[in-house]
C-alpha cells in the first residue's frame, strides 16, 4: 500500500515513523513533511490547503491512502474530497471535524446527550460579553470557538484580564475569524488527563491515557502552547475512571454522533479533567493529539495499517489492539521566543543520542544545513517501564540538540 501523510510537525512524523514499520506500507509519502521526515519518506512541498495539487500527486504517485493529520484540512474537508474521488482517506468528514472546529458545536452536542462538560454561555457580541463578564465568577475561561492553533482558550483571573482576553479574541482578531463566536465557561478544578480513541463509527478503542503540558515555562506558567511534552499512560487515570470515561463520555459520544447523522471514521481527542464531581470533557479533538501522539504512539504493537483499514471498513470490533506495557515520555525542544516570538533560520547540531527517538517538529535543510523552521523544533521521545525511568532517559539525551536560544521544560511529568 502506498499512503500519504499531510502535515509536517513532530505529529506527522511520529505518524510516519509507526507507517514505516508496517508490513502493508510499501511506498511512504508526506505533504509538506520535514528536515526528519523526509528521512524516511518521500516529500512535497505542497500547501495542506492545496487540495487540487495534492490530488494530482495522489495520482503520480498512485497513493492508496491519505492519512490527513493537522485540524486545518479535516476542517474544510479534506477527507470529503478525496473520498469523493475514490481515494481511502484517513480522518473525520467535515461535518464530524465540527467537534473541533467549532466549540459552540461541541457545546451544544454535549449538552443535548448528557455528556459532563463545564457549564458555559456562547456570545457573539462583545458588548454582551464585556456586560456578562462584569458581574462574572472568577476566575472563568474565554474559547474561540473557531480553530486557533491550540491557542484560543484564555484563562481569566480577573475581570480586566477577561476584558483584555475579549479584546484580543472579538476585536483585534488575534486569531481571525476563529474568534467570532467565544465561549464563557466556567474554570474547572483538578487534573487534565487525555485519552484519544480510534472510531469506526459504530465502534470505540481507546489508546494508553497520556496528559500534555500546555504552559510554556516550568511550573505551568507562562502562556498557553500547543504544548511542550507529554507522557503515557497517566497513573492517574485509573480502571475505574476509565470505566466512568467509557459510560458517560466516550460511548454517548459515538451514540450522538451516530444519531446526529454523523459517520465519525478516524481519531476523537477527548481533553478531559478529572475533578471532585468526576470526568467533565473540556474539549475534543477531531484528530490525533500534538505532542501526546509521539508519547503514545511508540507504546502500539498491532500494525498501524491493520487499525487504519478497520476504522475505514467498519469492523474496529473485530481487531484486538495491543499496547506495550511501558510508559511513553516526550519533551518539546523549542525556540526561545516560542510561542510569541519565534526566529527561524538557527542551524542546529545533535549528538549522539541513545537510547531515543527524535522526531523533528519544526526543521528544514537551508544550504546543506539542518536549520529551525517552527516554535516548536523537536520531540524528544523516550520509552521505559515508568515515568521515572523515562524522564531519566530522555533528559539525560536532551542536551546533545543545540540551537540557538533553545529551551525544554525540565518538569515534565512532574506536575
Amino acid at each position: 500500500m502506498n499512503v500519504l501523510v499531510i502535515g509536517g510537525g513532530g505529529r506527522e512524523h511520529a505518524v510516519c515513523h509507526t507507517l514505516k514499520k508496517s508490513k502493508k506500507t510499501d511506498k511512504l509519502c508526506c505533504i509538506p513533511g520535514n528536515a526528519g521526515i523526509a528521512k524516511i519518506a518521500a516529500t512535497k512541498q505542497l500547501s495542506v490547503f492545496d487540495f487540487d495539487g495534492i490530488y494530482e500527486y495522489v495520482k503520480e504517485q498512485n497513493i492508496d491512502l491519505v492519512f490527513v493529520t493537522p485540524d486545518d484540512p479535516l476542517a474544510k474537508g479534506m477527507v470529503d474530497y478525496f473520498t469523493e474521488r475514490g481515494i481511502k482517506a484517513f480522518g473525520p468528514t467535515a461535518s464530524a471535524a465540527r467537534l473541533e472546529s467549532s466549540k459552540a458545536f461541541a457545546k451544544r452536542f454535549m449538552n443535548k446527550y448528557g455528556i459532563p462538560t463545564a457549564q458555559s454561555i456562547i456570545f457573539s457580541s462583545p458588548d454582551e460579553i464585556r456586560d456578562y463578564v462584569e458581574t462574572a465568577k472568577f476566575p472563568l475561561v474565554l474559547k474561540a470557538d473557531g480553530l486557533a492553533l491550540g491557542k484560543g482558550v484564555l484563562i481569566c483571573e480577573t475581570k480586566d484580564d477577561a476584558l483584555r482576553g475579549i479584546d484580543e479574541l472579538m476585536v483585534s482578531k488575534a486569531f481571525g475569524d476563529a474568534g467570532n463566536t467565544v465561549l464563557v465557561e466556567e474554570f474547572l478544578r483538578g487534573r487534565e488527563v487525555t485519552v484519544m480513541a480510534f472510531c469506526d463509527g459504530e465502534h470505540i478503542k481507546l489508546m494508553p491515557s497520556s496528559q500534555d503540558h500546555k504552559r510554556a515555562f516550568d511550573g505551568d506558567k507562562g502562556l498557553n502552547t500547543g504544548g511542550m511534552g507529554a507522557f503515557a499512560p497517566s497513573p492517574y487515570f485509573t480502571t475505574d475512571l476509565e470505566a466512568e470515561f467509557l459510560e458517560k463520555i466516550a460511548l454517548p459520544t459515538v451514540r450522538g454522533l451516530k444519531s446526529e447523522g454523523i459517520v465519525y471514521k478516524g481519531v476523537i481527542y477527548f481533553g478531559l479533567m478529572i475533578t471532585a464531581d468526576g470526568l467533565k470533557v473540556i474539549e475534543y479533538n477531531s484528530r490525533l493529539g500534538d505532542p501526546e501522539t509521539e508519547a503514545v504512539l511508540p507504546l502500539l504493537e498491532t500494525d498501524f495499517v491493520d487499525i487504519i483499514e478497520a476504522c475505514l471498513d467498519g469492523r474496529l470490533d473485530k481487531l484486538d489492539i495491543k499496547w506495550r506495557d511501558k510508559t511513553g515520555f516526550c519533551v518539546v525542544v523549542a525556540s526561545g521566543g516560542y510561542p510569541e516570538h519565534v526566529v527561524k533560520g538557527y542551524e542546529i547540531s545533535i549528538g549522539d543520542l541513545e537510547g531515543v527517538t527524535l522526531f523533528h517538529a519544526g526543521t528544514a535543510v537551508k544550504d546543506g544545513k539542518l536549520v529551525t523552521s517552527g516554535g516548536r523544533v523537536f520531540e524528544l521521545t523516550g520509552v521505559a517501564d515508568d515515568i521515572e525511568s523515562a524522564r531519566k532517559l530522555v533528559y539525560g539525551q536532551i542536551d546533545k540538540i543545540k540551537f540557538k536560544d533553545c529551551r525544554y521544560r525540565s518538569d515534565i511529568g512532574r506536575v
